[in-house]
């Protein structure tokens, strides 16, 4: 697959400069926009004091007295950023917004208009800075991830130099603080280092999250969220009798239409990656903004985007040195047409309506039928099944009673070792069936220590019944709590495929094997 020639624009520590832009806090000074009590953003003048993303207030303020310490607020940093987006969108189409202060777009339009990747660039930075007096910098490399660290750097990749690019940076660079700080403590140090481990073992080790990250650090981000063209009836639109010209009537708006547009994807099986964004004014104007995101956005994820999007608009207070008039000036008048469209879609298998659908009198009357058997015959006569972490068929579902709260006995995301691999057994019997298997000569098969057979599994024997073993996979050894000889637990699993056609899982522990779960 070819990736897309990427063209990144960043404007530096963003949220300072918002701050500054709408409530007049001087970014030259010593400031610090914080979030959840720590550092997310700070000036060049406290960053010289030893203040730094991530740091905790009182440690910031330890460090720089005079620090002027500003909440952090995404409502401002969008209304500030809209006039940026508007200027780039003067001399570029296609414009994508993936967060307040860093947009995406493909490099090939503006390079070969302006004849070349440099002259592109110092066009776009120069005019950022006539139209709203703000820094940017400007990347272009194989790919989204690629470009928005080659910005950081204000470098332009050569094509098929991505890989190179990525592979000294910091393994920070992911944005993934869990993953990064098990990363280092393994050895990992680099991007490159990251990428040069089996993609596979990455997967099974880490989860489906970290196989994306590795695949961006190995210079290829697109595969994995590539969009496709959704129906055009799942886009939603709302016409308003009355101008909207206030930003919590168009947020009202906007969450009932985020909702609307959800549900709809839900219905399909589908969630959005790229969100577009259209209004019309009572005076005829058409904005459009396209909004990007990296996972998949959910209904308060849309509201938000949209809500930032209209306070951009009907407020147009984003610049520090605003012109009168001109092309970036926002709406002269109020909105009267609202829609959203899913730009990007992809199938999400997370999104399963139920068997009586997920709203209406399905399924108010379902809930009662089963709360009236619950009354009858006792909570524990209407199970759930929750998905839940583990290594066995039998750990990966909890049956929790109707009406309780649905939460996972263990984490379902951290990997779990020597969890056994998809597909998952379609039976799994509550009590396992106790087994024997032999190998060709008629001795009963045993595993070392050190997970060596005695000899090939031949023949497997279930209730006096027995039959024989054509192919089988294995061991994957389970080794639990070691640490605790009352509550420790061995084992090694095999998947075995008999004569007939039926295949089984089945387990030797303790010197005894059983057979755990069946497969369709």
């Amino acid at each position: 697959m070819n990736t897309i020639r990427t063209l990144a624009v960043w404007c530096p520590d963003w949220p300072v400069i918002a701050a500054e832009i709408v409530d007049g806090v001087a970014a030259t000074g010593l400031v610090a926009v914080m979030h959840a009590n720590r550092v997310l953003s700070v000036s060049p003048a406290a960053r010289e004091e030893g203040v730094f993303r991530g740091l905790r207030k009182r440690e910031a303020q330890g460090r720089c007295p005079d620090l002027v310490v500003v909440e952090h607020d995404p409502n401002r940093d969008a209304r500030a950023f809209e006039p940026v987006v508007a200027a780039v969108s003067e001399l570029a189409p296609g414009v994508e917004v993936v967060r307040p202060g860093v947009l995406l777009l493909a490099a090939r339009g503006p390079v070969r208009y302006y004849g070349g990747a440099e002259v592109a660039a110092e066009r776009l930075v120069e005019h950022i800075a006539q139209e709203c007096g703000v820094e940017a910098q400007v990347g272009i490399a194989d790919g989204t991830f690629a470009a928005v660290l080659a910005a950081r750097a204000g470098r332009i990749v050569e094509p098929g130099e991505t890989a190179a690019f990525l592979a000294d940076l910091n393994v920070a660079a992911i944005a993934r603080p869990a993953l990064v700080d098990l990363l280092r403590r393994l050895g990992v140090r680099t991007l490159g280092e990251f990428a040069a481990l089996p993609a596979a073992d990455v997967l099974a080790r880490f989860g489906f999250d970290a196989a994306l990250a590795h695949r961006r650090a190995a210079g290829d981000d697109d595969l994995p969220l590539a969009p496709r063209q959704p129906p055009p009836e799942l886009a939603v639109s709302e016409n308003f009798d009355e101008p909207v010209e206030r930003v919590d009537a168009a947020a009202f708006a906007a969450r009932a239409l985020a909702e609307r547009l959800h549900a709809g994807l839900a219905g399909h099986g589908l969630a959005c990656t790229r969100l577009g964004i259209e209004a019309r004014t009572e005076a005829g104007e058409e904005l459009h903004r396209t909004w990007r995101h990296d996972g998949l956005l959910s209904a308060a994820a849309i509201a938000d985007r949209v809500r930032w999007q209209l306070d951009g608009w009907l407020t147009g207070s984003g610049r520090r040195a605003r012109p009168t008039a001109g092309p970036t000036a926002g709406p002269t008048a109020g909105i009267v047409h609202l829609r959203l469209i899913p730009d990007g879609v992809i199938a999400d298998g997370g999104l399963q309506l139920g068997l009586w659908g997920d709203a209406g009198a399905e399924r108010d009357r379902a809930h009662r039928a089963m709360t009236r058997v619950q009354g009858l015959l006792g909570p524990a006569a209407v199970l759930m099944a929750v998905p839940s972490g583990g290594r066995s068929p039998a750990e990966a579902v909890r049956l929790v009673p109707w009406g309780d709260e649905r939460t996972p006995e263990r984490p379902v995301e951290p990997p779990w070792p020597g969890r056994l691999p998809a597909p998952a057994p379609a039976t799994v019997y509550p009590d396992p069936l106790p087994a024997e298997v032999h190998d060709a000569a008629g001795a009963p098969v045993t595993v070392s220590g050190r997970l060596k057979l005695s000899a090939p599994p031949a023949h497997l024997t279930v209730d006096g019944a027995d039959e024989e073993i054509v192919d089988w996979a294995g061991p994957w050894p389970v080794d639990e709590r070691w640490w605790a000889p009352a509550e420790a637990y061995r084992a090694a699993r095999f998947q075995l495929v008999l004569a007939d056609g039926r295949a089984v899982l089945v387990a030797l522990a303790k010197g005894r094997w059983h057979v755990e779960a069946l497969y369709d």
